[in-house]
């Protein structure tokens, strides 16, 4: 892997100034204030919002309390996509702090109607994210060695990959991460590049295909070729004025970056390269 940790430290700190206020409809003993937080872009929402539901419960009866979830305006957030991928893909263009609403009456009749929410998955304790977490550590390594390297992992390697990203602890995490980001060096690249493309204007969840980082001639693949063969509508015709936003960690890479560095420096922790296409904002 290039070192460029400069790089990886910035991905890894990246903050969302974010404000939680109870939903209206909750019932509460008294008014709740709202509850301000820095959110780590590469987590998961439920790893860092205890201290929001303890804000929260200090306020509500025990027994209309049930599962905690949260929302942006309308849009339930799903906790097992990474924090940056939900603000990157919901709320890039809006005004800062992000504004999230916290819900704890989970599926009742009327929201289980809606078919946005029975997307949600229930997230019973921290087990269940690092069972997802792990999973998609697996799924990228298959991709990139034919499962090689993670396979060849002890127990206590893939513990300390959950416990750097759970405790926040970059170090921790890259010390065995670096070993998921090697590669031969006359290969020039993964087998494949993990990746995920996702769309507000779609219902499919994302794209997620086959996609090698070197052409069979030899040529490197860049982020263009990326979106020019999965989501063509995403690049702008000639002449033609930008459409969309084409957004990985909050900033629009240039099309002419090679798809492995992006890979190896802006893959979040799960080694997944999630990028988001959004509708470019009007004036």
């Amino acid at each position: 892997m290039a070192d460029d940790k400069d790089v990886l430290r910035d991905v890894w700190f990246g903050r969302i100034p974010t404000c939680f206020t109870l939903n209206q409809d909750e019932v509460t003993e008294r008014e709740a204030e709202p509850y301000y937080l820095l959110l780590p872009r590469v987590s998961y929402l439920p790893l860092v919002t205890d201290k929001v539901k303890k804000h929260f419960l200090k306020v509500m009866k025990a027994e209309d309390v049930e599962e905690m979830w949260l929302e942006y305006e309308g849009t339930p957030l799903k906790w097992h996509y990474p924090i940056g991928v939900l603000f990157d893909l919901h709320a890039s263009n809006t005004v800062l702090p992000w504004s999230i609403t916290v819900h704890f009456k989970f599926f009742c009749p009327l929201v289980a109607k809606k078919l946005q929410y029975r997307d949600l998955l229930h997230c019973t304790s921290n087990s269940v994210i690092e069972a997802h977490f792990m999973s998609s550590i697996k799924e990228a390594d298959a991709l990139k060695h034919k499962s090689q390297v993670v396979n060849d992992m002890q127990k206590k390697d893939h513990k300390q990959l959950w416990m750097g990203l759970q405790n926040d602890k970059f170090d921790q995490f890259w010390a065995i991460n670096r070993k998921l980001m090697e590669y031969p060096t006359e290969e020039g690249g993964f087998r494949y590049i993990p990746f995920r493309i996702y769309q507000t204007m779609s219902d499919r969840p994302f794209i997620q295909k086959l996609f090698r980082p070197v052409s069979p001639e030899g040529n490197v693949h860049t982020l263009g070729d990326l979106l020019k063969e999965m989501y063509p509508a995403a690049l702008p015709n000639d002449g033609e004025q930008k459409r969309y936003q084409v957004v990985i960690h909050g900033i629009e890479p240039l099309l002419e970056t090679p798809l492995q560095w992006l890979s190896e420096h802006l893959s979040h922790p799960d080694n997944f390269l999630h990028i988001c296409v959004i509708p470019t904002p009007t004036d």
